[in-house]
């Protein structure tokens, strides 16, 4: 699933290659990629609509029309692409924007799991899952003191903890992984049994961690590209995720997988010892 650096990559591709065009028609593929409204509305809405404005916030996309906002999430597979009209269509093409200027914006997603919602203008915010999120990861809204009290309210496992979005927004299976080998913590340590001392390093390995990471365009695992057609850079940073087997850049011992709430996680079992 495209995490916060690589929807950030998503969001300044876009803002390059289509900031200012203009919507002559919409075409919708797999209706049910649009959640509101009614397919039909949503296409007549956007017809002469001009995107000013690319946003995120977390992981989600906002898209600032002349009129409205539209708030899209890439889920697992989702990516949008810029081609010239004419050119051939894709498998997996499933929402086209066409643009009076002979470009379109494809949307492509092989899970169809993404999701599109035209909203009136300047209310994105107001979205379900938006209002839910925590702080962005930034030092300037995302500090330490509600982060070290919100800690100590969760007897949850720390992992999980920071995947809920809701302490801090934009961490996903790989960064969480990150962070916390970063910060020396194991995933499954109970969140209010940091020491104030884990707390801290956690703390900065967040913002430290997804700022190297937008700065490298994300990661690419698989599938992911940015709207450039560009994978991200990050993946040759990583010292834990998808390294199972790996000597440990710290100390040499192997790292190990194991599944923590479900999810694929991998951590150095010498450097990230739980603590009760």
């Amino acid at each position: 699933m495209p995490e916060l650096p690589e929807v950030e990559a998503v969001r300044t591709g876009l803002e390059l290659l289509v900031l200012g065009k203009t919507v002559a028609e919409v075409d919708v593929l797999w209706p049910s990629i649009i959640e509101a409204p009614a397919v039909e509305e949503f296409i007549h809405q956007l017809i002469g609509q001009s995107i000013e404005a690319m946003h995120r916030r977390g992981k989600f996309l906002i898209f600032k029309w002349t009129n409205f906002d539209m708030v899209s999430h890439l889920r697992m597979e989702g990516k949008y692409e810029v081609h010239q009209q004419g050119e051939p269509i894709a498998k997996h093409t499933h929402v086209i924007f066409k643009f009076t200027d002979g470009s379109e914006l494809r949307y492509l997603d092989v899970r169809k799991f993404g999701r599109m919602t035209l909203m009136p203008k300047d209310t994105a915010l107001q979205y379900k899952g938006i209002t839910k999120l925590g702080p962005e990861p930034t030092p300037d809204v995302f500090t330490l003191a509600p982060f070290k009290s919100s800690l100590k309210r969760h007897h949850k496992a720390i992992k999980p903890l920071l995947l809920e979005q809701k302490l801090v927004t934009g961490l996903g299976n790989i960064y969480v992984d990150e962070a916390l080998f970063e910060a020396k913590i194991h995933p499954e340590q109970p969140a209010d049994s940091l020491t104030p001392t884990e707390v801290v390093h956690l703390y900065q390995s967040i913002i430290d961690v997804l700022a190297r990471a937008v700065e490298a365009g994300g990661t690419t695992i698989r599938t992911y590209k940015n709207a450039l057609g560009e994978a991200g850079k990050f993946q040759v940073s990583l010292n834990a995720y998808g390294l199972t087997g790996e000597p440990c850049r710290r100390c040499g011992t192997a790292i190990i997988k194991t599944k923590v709430a479900q999810r694929g996680t991998h951590f150095c079992p010498n450097c990230q010892k739980i603590h009760r």
